[in-house]
């Protein structure tokens, strides 16, 4: 079976933790900010974490060595 390529997009956009969580920032930050409240826009600030099957498949994607 061939190796598997690392997902440019997904490099960009996602950071592994030590721990194995993955990491990643909110959207809706980019422009047209003064129709969103303060509060909107300091949660938008954030990292968040992805959890479940939906971050094994980032870790997939991300390639071997993103463990």
């Amino acid at each position: 079976m061939p190796k598997l390529k690392t997902h440019k997009g997904i490099k960009k956009r996602v950071k592994v933790t030590a721990t194995g969580k993955v990491k990643f920032h909110k959207h809706n930050k980019g422009h047209l900010q003064s129709g969103k409240s303060g509060n909107r826009r300091r949660r938008l600030r954030a990292t968040t974490a992805i959890t479940g099957p939906f971050a094994d498949k980032m870790i997939t994607l991300l390639g071997p060595g993103a463990r």
